[in-house]
């Protein structure tokens, strides 16, 4: 299989359950909910993404794709961590691809918005649903719900199988009052738990 790579970096995790822990971030082009072009944005499934993955390079098979993130890693061998991330990575990550980067000693972290079901060999499942969106992914490590989102609550979310409950405020325009609603929230609904985008604070990416 050919993959589309937007972008591969090495930088802290910023979001979640794994913040502070460094991680070669593998960003997937393309998304099942939004084309990515901003005239598209208005209409989209998911209109308030953050992310470029329009675009990237190619990569022949797993064993060169592999090979980047093993080189954008570096030489230590301790702790390794990959985060297959997009757009909609499930639209590309295949089992090829997994099996080669944990024989690489990588554990896979994986975020995606739940719209496809995820290989249960991934270690670490971490899902954002979407308001608009069919919800197919049930259970993981995490569900991280961007928030607050028109039309759908924490609430429907709490009998699922995950391990970690995170609202992350919206960064938009009204950054502020969804910080302080997902705050109250989260006090006076103590399962869920505050995501901050740390890396945006600390002005890494």
């Amino acid at each position: 299989m050919t993959y589309t790579v937007k972008e591969i970096f090495k930088t802290l995790q910023g979001e979640g359950g794994q913040a502070g822990r460094a991680a070669v971030f593998c960003r997937f082009s393309g998304c099942n909910l939004w084309s990515g072009r901003e005239e598209d944005r208005a209409d989209a499934t998911c209109n308030f993404c953050d992310t470029d993955f329009v675009g990237g390079d190619k990569f022949a098979n797993a064993e060169t794709l592999c090979r980047a993130i093993t080189e954008c890693w570096g030489d230590s061998t301790t702790r390794r961590l990959v985060v297959f991330t997009g757009g909609e990575p499930l639209l590309q990550l295949d089992d090829a691809l997994i099996k080669a980067v944990h024989a690489a000693g990588f554990e896979i972290a994986l975020e995606t918005n739940g719209t496809l079901p995820a290989p249960s060999v991934i270690d670490w499942i971490c899902v954002s649903p979407k308001a608009k969106a069919k919800l197919v992914q049930k259970s993981g490590k995490e569900l991280k719900l961007i928030y607050p989102q028109d039309g759908v609550s924490p609430a429907d979310f709490e009998q699922m199988d995950f391990e970690h409950f995170f609202l992350q405020p919206m960064d938009n325009a009204n950054r502020e009052q969804n910080t302080a609603m997902a705050v109250e929230y989260c006090i006076n609904n103590p399962r869920w738990r505050i995501s901050l985008q740390t890396h945006k604070l600390m002005g890494i990416r």
